[in-house]
């Protein structure tokens, strides 16, 4: 039992730890529509998009937060100006901010003096450096996803399966699209500097398509993503304590892989029902 429950006797994985479980609650919320609307793309646009303000930020020694903030807002808006546009292709409007927002971060970063430390920190966060402050801002956060997740429900819903539908009804999609994209780049900023930008999507989008063989409702969808993301921090941060491994990238692998098994596992439980109604047909027969 020590091997099992000794790493979370240290303050500081017991705080990463409820920092990732808090990380993982705020992704489930976002990291649900993103799969249900195939905005994978997206999420990784965005996420890299927070650079430039990261860098400026650690430039000029100002909050990190703050910089990521303002650069998820200008992908945001950039995204939502895009996608208005008739003879652009969301994909093709995305991609070009992806690269113009990432090349403009580096241009940054490479003014620095820690270009090496302030980029690997950026890609690949550290979720063991969680402070107090830290979970504070992630508790707020999520309760923030949760309101916009809880009002905007019935829009995102209708987005989700057609966009036409959700005008007839009166639920104005573009303004749902947009607050869908707020809701993602709260859901990013508030993990970037857990997991890391690279990392982000392990949380956001594994969990989410990992649960959806097995929940019955976008609100089931969500229950279940965050219960897998807390598995996925607990146990690797619990492995990366062992086999002294990147914490941040070790859950988010544990994550993916909770993806594979858990399609592994349906297909077989889909495949093994098919039999038994095959010789329960013929047997009928």
């Amino acid at each position: 039992m020590d091997w099992l429950t000794g790493p979370f006797e240290v303050t500081f994985v017991q705080k990463a730890l409820w920092g990732g479980m808090l990380v993982s609650a705020i992704c489930s919320l976002a990291g649900t529509w993103v799969v249900l609307r195939g905005m994978a793309f997206l999420g990784d646009a965005m996420s890299h998009g927070l650079l430039p303000g990261v860098a400026l930020a650690a430039l000029f020694g100002g909050n990190l937060l703050v910089g990521a903030l303002l650069s998820a807002a200008v992908m945001t808006a950039g995204v939502t100006a895009l996608s208005r546009t008739p003879r652009l292709s969301q994909d093709t409007g995305i991609g070009l901010l992806f690269v113009g927002m990432l090349s403009l971060g580096v241009i940054i970063v490479s003014r620095s003096q820690s270009f090496a430390v302030d980029l690997t920190g950026f890609l690949f966060g550290d979720v063991l450096a969680v402070r107090e402050r830290d979970l504070l801002l992630l508790g707020g956060a999520l309760l923030l996803a949760l309101a916009v997740s809880v009002l905007g429900h019935r829009a995102f819903l209708a987005l989700a399966f057609d966009a036409r539908k959700a005008q007839t009804l009166g639920l104005r999609p573009r303004l749902a699209h947009a607050v869908l994209l707020g809701l993602l780049a709260l859901a990013i900023v508030a993990s970037f500097h857990i997991v890391g930008t690279l990392l982000v999507l392990g949380l956001l989008i594994a969990p989410p398509a990992a649960a959806l063989p097995w929940a019955r409702s976008v609100r089931g969808v969500m229950a279940l993503a965050a219960l897998l993301g807390i598995i996925a921090t607990f146990g690797g941060l619990l492995l990366s304590w062992h086999l002294s491994t990147a914490a941040g990238a070790t859950i988010s692998a544990l994550a993916v892989s909770l993806f594979f098994l858990s399609h592994l596992a349906s297909g077989l439980i889909h495949r093994r029902s098919a039999r038994l109604l095959g010789a329960h047909a013929a047997a009928t027969d």
